[in-house]
């Protein structure tokens, strides 16, 4: 059975709320098994034991978290060994503008240079969800499709 861990950073509740419908969509494909964590409860070599990786994180000045950098950090150890998982990234901020994009693609960014499949979205939040505050309807969606896309895509490469 494929793997997915969907982790976040959320400090306000906002990230957290984003990864809980992330994982409802991933959940709604049958055959996949799906982790929620905090990011502060997740290792780098953990990362080694999903087929699909997931990362949401609040926006700081137009970047993830110092908690997601950190993992990500950490995870300079296991280069070359993540290729092939799926991976995909989601974030909130407090306005618009305010650095959502910025963030995903920092983390993005990382997980591409681990040589992960990270697919691009054509239709809404192109690059992963993202939330402005808690997440509204239109936000909802997003990080329910997006569950949806990724939980299939995993099974496609890894099921």
């Amino acid at each position: 059975m494929a793997k997915m861990l969907i982790t976040y950073h959320s400090r306000g509740g906002n990230t957290k709320k984003m990864a809980e419908l992330i994982q409802a969509g991933a959940q709604a494909l049958n055959g996949l098994e799906v982790d929620l964590k905090p990011v502060t409860c997740v290792t780098a070599n953990e990362l080694n034991g999903y087929d699909a990786v997931v990362i949401g994180s609040p926006t700081y000045y137009g970047l993830p978290a110092s908690e997601v950098k950190k993992l990500l950090d950490d995870s300079v150890a296991l280069h070359g060994q993540l290729e092939g998982k799926v991976g995909g990234a989601f974030a909130s901020s407090a306005n618009i503008g305010g650095g959502n994009e910025t963030t995903i693609l920092a983390i993005l960014q990382a997980l591409l240079i681990h040589g992960m499949v990270v697919p691009g979205v054509p239709a809404g939040d192109h690059y992963g969800p993202v939330a402005i505050g808690s997440p509204d309807r239109r936000a909802s969606a997003q990080c329910r499709e997006y569950g949806k896309r990724l939980a299939a895509l995993t099974a496609r490469l890894h099921g």
